[in-house]
């Protein structure tokens, strides 16, 4: 419920932008820091924080028990990424859903662990 309501509170945007203007607007996106010929490492920032706050949250509970998100994640992990940027990825995976189920106006299909 927290989720939901913090999402169409502040992120009034929702479904109307593509899935990087979206990332960007919460800041999942990963962005560079580089500056002249020093190339630092993609990071996240920026954006809106009491948004990313509450999707970390919804996504740490959805690597456990979304089947898709877990598959996701597990499938980063085992491929080497760090636990955290893992988590940001999925992340970055539940906002492009939800963004993509409102902009089709579609129901969440756990059967298929899609949008129908």
């Amino acid at each position: 419920d927290v989720t939901i309501l913090t999402l169409i509170a502040c992120l009034p945007e929702l479904g109307q932008l593509n899935r990087k203007q979206i990332a960007a607007l919460v800041g999942v996106a990963p962005l560079n820091r580089d500056s002249g010929t020093r190339h630092g490492r993609r990071c996240v920032w920026g954006g809106r924080a009491p948004v990313r706050h509450v999707l970390y949250m919804a996504t740490l509970s959805a690597v456990r028990y979304n089947p898709v998100l877990k598959a996701f994640y597990t499938r980063l992990r085992d491929a080497g990424k760090v636990a955290k940027v893992a988590l940001v990825a999925c992340m970055r995976k539940l906002l492009t859903i939800v963004n993509a189920m409102l902009r089709d106006q579609a129901h969440w299909d756990p059967a298929h662990g899609k949008t129908a």
